[in-house]
């Protein structure tokens, strides 16, 4: 069976959007272009809070807006990294798999 896809996205909600599928579907071929954006937005996001830091001459006005785009940016990362982690197939011969209590 194959396992659901945490997507980058959520509901109007706020709840979290998965698909089930092979990982071909136009759906989750959105969902890639989509994490590739959002990474390459907070790469962006990371050499724009560097300068801001370096010139220290920031507003508190600035700087709250900075830690707000930078709490969203590292939000949309976490997300993808979890969806991604959690595509990363696991070995056979891996001791989580075995399922004894000394491999959790």
């Amino acid at each position: 069976m194959t396992p659901a896809r945490l997507l980058p996205w959520a509901t109007p909600d706020g709840n979290p959007c998965y698909l089930v599928g092979d990982g071909t579907s136009l759906v989750s071929r959105l969902a890639d272009d989509v994490e590739a954006v959002l990474l390459d937005q907070a790469a962006e996001l990371i050499g724009e809070a560097r300068r801001f830091l370096r010139e220290r001459t920031w507003t508190s006005g600035e700087l709250q807006l900075m830690a707000v785009e930078l709490t969203e940016a590292l939000t949309a990362t976490h997300r993808v990294a979890e969806s991604r982690g959690a595509r990363i197939p696991v070995p056979d011969d891996d001791p989580q798999n075995s399922g004894s209590p000394s491999a959790r």
